[in-house]
């Protein structure tokens, strides 16, 4: 049985561009009565890939029945089927709509699944984050490292070269690239308790901060509290230069003395 119950929260802010491309959602199963999803994207050259990744991570979860209590690979397989699923929409689309090289709908994706098991499975692709915090210290937040080690192994780079995949389309690790399938990296964690946080943010939000300083803003502040902080934080140091800015804030506190509840809200 829990014993915690659950804040979060949504936020974004448009930054100096054009449109928000980001797009950000928390979701409750329609078959996985206690189960949670937060998933955050961040589409390039539009918002349409972001959205595509929004609509089939609510068919995926909406379909999921967990039984009992499923193993940790299934949920990460949860997390795997979201992105396969949305890179096949894309592509089918761009090929449909004749898009030409350069012009695709790309997205990142970084998703979070908490259980009433006390476990959580989270999942990336791309240039999106997310942070695991205890007690205002970083537990763990995902990275390129994984991928680079694929790149290396599978593509046999050179670690110079797998290291500046960014500058490379063909190697660009997003979903939606025609010329390569997205690469998953999943994490996990049992056992959670109150003081537990998760932290999913788009780039435009992670770029300015340190890991001790999310850590701190998320652990200190309710959920509204801190998204509202840290936005305002991330537009002075950007100096008016930043860009899309989104996060999601799941934080687990000790639950009233009338029992576990849920609470989920959002900011705009």
């Amino acid at each position: 049985m829990t014993t915690y119950k659950i804040e979060a929260g949504t936020a974004q802010h448009i930054g100096n561009r054009p449109q928000q491309n980001d797009r950000v959602v928390l979701l409750t199963g329609a078959r996985a009565p206690g189960y949670v999803l937060a998933v955050l994207s961040d589409g390039i050259a539009g918002a349409a890939g972001a959205d595509q990744v929004l609509h089939t991570a609510r068919q995926v979860f909406d379909e999921f029945k967990p039984g009992d209590r499923p193993s940790l690979e299934r949920l990460a397989q949860l997390l795997r089927d979201i992105v396969s699923e949305t890179h096949l929409v894309m592509k089918m689309n761009a090929v449909m709509g004749g898009a030409s090289e350069g012009t695709e709908a790309h997205a990142s994706f970084v998703g979070l699944v908490l259980t009433p098991h006390g476990e959580a499975v989270w999942g990336h692709v791309g240039d999106s984050r997310l942070y695991h915090f205890k007690d205002a210290k970083c537990l763990a937040r995902t990275s390129d490292a994984v991928y680079v080690q694929h790149l290396m192994s599978s593509d046999k780079l050179p670690e110079e070269a797998a290291k500046n995949h960014r500058r490379s389309r063909l190697l660009l690790n997003v979903m939606g690239n025609s010329r390569k399938q997205p690469f998953v990296t999943i994490g996990s964690h049992s056992g959670l308790a109150a003081g537990d946080v998760f932290l999913l943010a788009s780039d435009g939000l992670w770029h300015f901060f340190t890991d001790a300083e999310l850590a701190t803003a998320t652990s200190k502040a309710t959920p509204r509290q801190a998204s509202e902080m840290l936005i305002n934080k991330a537009q002075e140091r950007s100096q008016g230069k930043g860009g899309n800015c989104s996060m999601a804030i799941v934080k687990l506190v000790k639950p009233a003395q009338d029992g576990f509840s849920g609470k989920i809200g959002r900011i705009v």
